[in-house]
């Protein structure tokens, strides 16, 4: 195919050289510290106050640094951690089931199929030790075995029992945890909280960043902040589909807005669909519903094995289900990876044996887990997790089976950043979501709240301080700096294109047909063909959005339509990016399917010769695009063509 994009410079990742597993012991050892009574000299600015950002905020004020602390919420417990229901993995071995690091690190690596930073996967798994214990310190109420000893459960990608969990609200109580933790700091002076403000654009002054453009919300004024250091943990982009399982106000604004400032984005394209959604409904449908993962656990996923079939599921006799994970992956059965068992419940929605009234899911059945276990058992597990099944369907899973659906979900790419978590703008850190790290090609599930909490309590506590120690007597950027006047001026500039189109389209509209062209063309699988068709069709939307977008309402108030509308035209761009690289990306690896790179039986085909790399992409001012790649190398995980069963 032709280049639709240039080739950049390689990256280094900067972890230090030999053996990974004592990568991140050598690095602490290595960095520059700040000594107390200088740490108040320094002043950061951290953006999103969910798990990584509200431990960021939190660890760092407490060692002594001012913090600013932005959120477009009106409490920082309200980030989108708390959306996260089943578990948080740790590598603490109290089951006695053969768990170690090692262990840890090659589920991590393998499950991302190999295109991952291996250095990180082993900072995981050493730091998901402390993460359990100082989490469990400070509040959450994790589950407990009869003796008092904290409980785990299994998930999917993973034969051991890792995660930690607090029912089915898991996200919700850590989330609730870190949040006063947050609160403390600002109780004892050491945060200054901004609710209501929407980073819209980053500051870069000298070649490193310096602070941020944000508005108000409420009355849609727009400010400055500024600061040595900027750490970014806004989260994901999956809303970039619309429907998605994501909260409806999740976006990419800040990271997007950053990334147009120079801060490479990692595989955008690799996108993960969670297996245990709940389908869509109806057309009037905003977003999805997510079902924890853990209820693979207990429950077993099956269809008919005639095409076709319409009977309720209590009149198909158990030899005419087909429990296909478990035919297909008889070693992990239901708790194969998610991107797999999204994968194998789109096959089987394509080839008709689809259920429900669209016929559009497949069944999660815990009959025999009834049976089994008896419903007090199932109650004390998922009881959350049932109930909000029945509040959302009707349908009472007790007695019925739920029927779920492939959902977009997490995004494994995101701002690129080194071993340090520093983007590549000196000065900007990334935590969370929001970056690249960790999970290579598919998350493992129960490893999204540890990355987050890992890189909010004990990465960026530590790698930050090591680039201010380099800063110490420079002042913080004046707030009439040109480069503080010249970036507000652009926001209001973009603000103002927005709003005098004066089409006849709202925003919400360009955003769910956005949404449907990628669940199309750059979906649990794609291809050349849908990938080319789908960069022909955004631009296509881009180009009637900037004609024909209609924002109701004025600038200097409160204005959903255009916050909605600033989104949707990131989005655009984005979505641009997203199937360029998953065009140019010419293998399959994960939850990058490509149908033209598949096995004989139908699984992903790696390319190890020539796609072992993280693609980092630059947007040049000219909307241009530049591929950069930091090469990836394995050492304590053999390169292996993943075999679930």
């Amino acid at each position: 195919m032709d280049r639709l994009h240039t080739v950049g410079d390689d990256l280094s990742g900067n972890a230090p050289a030999g053996d990974p597993a004592t990568a991140w012991q050598r690095r602490r050892d290595d960095y520059r510290v700040v000594g107390p009574l200088n740490r108040r000299k320094f002043s950061v600015i951290v953006v999103g106050t969910g798990l990584a950002g509200a431990g960021a905020a939190a660890a760092l004020a407490e060692l002594g640094y001012h913090v600013h602390a932005f959120t477009f919420h009106d409490a920082p417990r309200r980030a989108h951690s708390v959306a996260a229901q089943g578990g948080i993995n740790a590598m603490r071995a109290r089951k006695i089931d053969n768990d170690s690091i090692r262990r840890f690190v090659t589920d991590t690596v393998k499950g991302g199929d190999f295109r991952g930073r291996e250095a990180d996967a082993f900072r995981l798994a050493e730091e998901s030790m402390r993460v359990i214990d100082h989490l469990n310190a400070i509040g959450a109420p994790f589950a407990r075995e009869y003796g008092g000893a904290l409980a785990t459960r299994s998930f999917g990608g993973v034969q051991v029992s890792r995660t930690y969990y607090t029912r089915g609200q898991t996200g919700q109580q850590l989330q609730i945890a870190a949040s006063q933790a947050l609160l403390r700091q600002v109780a004892a002076g050491n945060v200054t909280l901004h609710t209501r403000q929407e980073m819209l654009d980053l500051i870069v002054a000298d070649g490193r960043a310096q602070g941020i453009v944000v508005r108000d919300l409420v009355t849609g004024q727009i400010g400055a902040q500024t600061a040595h250091a900027v750490v970014l943990a806004t989260g994901g982009y999956g809303t970039v589909f619309y429907q998605s399982t994501l909260a409806r106000n999740s976006n990419a604004t800040a990271a997007w807005r950053a990334h147009r400032r120079g801060a490479y984005l990692a595989s955008p394209s690799f996108v993960q669909f969670h297996p245990t959604a709940l389908p869509v409904s109806a057309p009037w449908q905003s977003k999805t519903t997510l079902m924890s993962e853990s209820l693979r656990n207990d429950g077993r996923i099956w269809v008919p094995r005639t095409a076709g079939d319409d009977r309720p599921p209590g009149q198909i006799p158990e030899d005419e289900r087909d429990y296909y994970l478990e035919r297909k992956y008889p070693t992990y059965g239901n708790l194969t990876p998610r991107d797999v068992a999204s994968r194998a419940a789109r096959e089987q929605i394509e080839s008709g044996h689809g259920v429900g009234p669209l016929r559009n899911s497949v069944y999660l059945d815990f009959a025999d887990a009834l049976a089994r276990l008896g419903r007090p058992t199932l109650a004390a597990r998922y009881g959350n997790l049932f109930t909000m099944y029945r509040d959302t369907t009707g349908e009472d899973p007790y007695q019925v089976p739920m029927r779920i659906a492939p959902a977009a979900h997490f995004t494994m790419g995101g701002l690129w950043t080194d071993y340090n978590q520093m983007s590549s703008i000196p000065g900007l850190f990334v935590g969370g979501e929001a970056g690249w790290g960790y999970h290579g090609a598919n998350r493992l599930g129960a490893n999204s709240l540890l990355s987050a909490c890992v890189d909010g309590w004990f990465t960026l506590p530590y790698s930050v301080p090591d680039y201010l120690a380099g800063l110490l007597g420079e002042p913080v950027l004046a707030a009439n700096d040109e480069a503080v006047r010249a970036t507000a001026a652009d926001v209001h500039a973009r603000i103002d294109a927005l709003t005098s189109i004066g089409g006849t389209t709202g925003p919400g509209l360009f955003h769910r047909e956005l949404g449907a062209i990628l669940y199309e063309g750059c979906g649990v699988s794609r291809s050349a063909a849908s990938l080319t068709r789908a960069l022909e069709r955004i631009d296509e939307l881009s180009a009637r959005f900037w004609s024909d977008l209609r924002v109701v309402g004025g600038t200097g108030a409160f204005n959903q339509e255009l916050e909605r509308a600033g989104r949707v035209a990131d989005f655009l761009e984005l979505a641009h990016l997203m199937c360029l690289d998953a065009l140019d990306r010419d293998e399959s690896c994960g939850a990058h399917f490509r149908t033209e790179h598949q096995t004989p039986d139908g699984e992903a085909l790696r390319d190890d010769a020539d796609w072992c790399f993280a693609s980092a992409w630059e947007t040049r001012p000219d909307g241009s695009a530049v591929r950069h790649r930091e090469m990836l190398e394995f050492t304590a995980t053999e390169l292996a063509t993943r075999n679930y069963r």
